[in-house]
């Protein structure tokens, strides 16, 4: 299937309406965020790379067009789409840049029906990809450097490519591995895992199943110790691993309890029992406050695997994202509806590290000190570059997040930075209002 069809049935509706009156010339729609969560002192760009996938593969095929004539498209609409392809010009922000409300994540410049059906996908992958990269950059932060993540989210999360996403944002911004063994494959992640309560009740008692697992498992034999009591695990778990010479190799993995009071005892029983190398991984509901608070505790935990509050954003699973027509035919285009008016023209926006951010127009200069944030990525419906390396991608995540402020890194009642409004940018809005208001009188 060519996935033409993901879209809002609307899309489709204009984007004939357009063909049929010959309204092919170039539009920019602006892809941006109106209002940051309020637990959210900045955002992590991400969602680019499955956005230009689908661009550069946009198509209708004929079960596609074939379905929209049994909605009753008319026959010229479906001739139209029959060839229609993205064939257009895209700017955006680097995924791993850190960015803030009403600054421009992707900006896609195409004849009108084009821009206008790629609307839906465009909204959705840069949308869900950044809420989660934020989420999982938070969870990263409140380690502080201390515990390793690993994505645990792919049961939970709402969709398997939603979980393919997950696994690959927070990756970017600093988890090590994840448990998703397709994402891992794709993506070339660490790939990382350990066992199931049902592993343990499978067998007579903890021993045998944790002598079996080390047996096979010698590489990777981290030992599950809470599916009956948790200190009575870590000592069955010591028997085995000094029984098999596991010492170098081996962990355990706390799930339930008190995690933090639990670390304390596992260690001290492993310590007295000269397995100092043994690592503890601990895992449960965990976010960025559960992180932080064992991080405060002092907590002697090597690892940590977060699932379903990453991998859903739960505390913000969604973004006040918006997608709208800024210029049509060479015509600066603005939306002033009370709480969600629009600024017109396509857009850059800048950033100094003494000064911040800046909105402005695409074509102005970068005033002194002053860095432009968005790239051309697509040029005539094909990618500029090949995709970006991982490494490219952390590396940005950390400059950016070391050139934040101290409020806006906050995990409680943090402080978003706003870009402040180039002259050039107020003019040309006033202009449009202008025009707007003689036009409405």
């Amino acid at each position: 299937m060519s996935g033409a069809l993901l879209l809002d049935l609307y899309e489709l509706t204009m984007a004939s309406s357009y063909s049929r009156r010959a309204m092919t010339a170039p539009a920019t729609f602006s892809l941006f965020v109106r209002r940051l969560p309020p637990e959210r002192g900045f955002l992590v760009a991400a969602g680019l790379e499955p956005v230009l996938e689908f661009l550069e593969d946009f198509h209708f095929e004929e079960e596609d067009l074939f379905y929209l004539s049994s909605l009753g498209m008319p026959g010229d609409a479906l001739e139209a789409f029959s060839s229609l392809r993205f064939t257009g010009d895209v700017w955006a922000v680097p995924e791993g840049t850190i960015v803030f409300a009403n600054e421009p994540i992707i900006e896609v410049t195409a004849p009108l029906p084009e821009a206008q059906v790629v609307e839906t996908v465009v909204l959705n992958r840069i949308s869900f990809n950044t809420a989660v990269a934020s989420k999982a950059a938070r969870c990263v932060m409140a380690t502080e450097g201390r515990i390793e993540l690993v994505d645990f989210g792919m049961r939970r999360s709402q969709g398997l490519d939603a979980a393919l996403d997950a696994a690959r944002t927070s990756a970017m911004v600093g988890f090590v591995a994840t448990s998703n063994v397709e994402a891992a494959r794709r993506y070339g992640l660490v790939p990382s895992g350990t066992m199931a309560h049902s592993y343990v009740e499978a067998f007579v008692d903890e021993v045998q199943a944790f002598r079996a697992f080390g047996t096979d498992h010698p590489e990777r034999a981290t030992f599950l110790v809470d599916t009956y009591d948790t200190l009575s695990g870590v000592g069955n778990a010591i028997e085995v691993i000094r029984e098999l010479h596991l010492e170098e190799n081996a962990g355990i993995r706390l799930d339930s309890g008190d995690l933090s009071s639990l670390s304390f005892e596992a260690r001290r029983l492993l310590d007295d029992s000269g397995l100092t190398s043994v690592k503890i991984v601990v895992s449960g509901t965990l976010d960025e406050h559960r992180l932080a608070r064992l991080v405060a505790d002092r907590a002697p935990i090597d690892a940590a695997g977060v699932g379903t509050r990453m991998s859903v954003s739960a505390d913000a699973p969604y973004l006040d994202s918006a997608y709208k027509l800024v210029s049509y035919g060479g015509r600066p285009a603005a939306k002033f509806s009370t709480g969600k008016a629009t600024y017109p023209g396509a857009k850059q926006a800048f950033r100094s590290p003494e000064s911040g951010d800046l909105l402005g127009l695409r074509e102005e200069a970068p005033p002194p000190g002053f860095a432009p944030l968005l790239e051309q990525v697509m040029e005539k419906g094909r990618r500029r570059q090949p995709p970006e390396a991982l490494a490219t991608q952390q590396a940005r995540f950390r400059r950016g997040l070391s050139n934040l402020s101290a409020e806006a890194r906050r995990l409680v009642d943090p402080v978003a930075p706003t870009a402040e409004i180039s002259p050039a940018l107020k003019v040309l809005t006033e202009e449009v209002r202008s025009s707007i208001r003689a036009q409405t009188a």
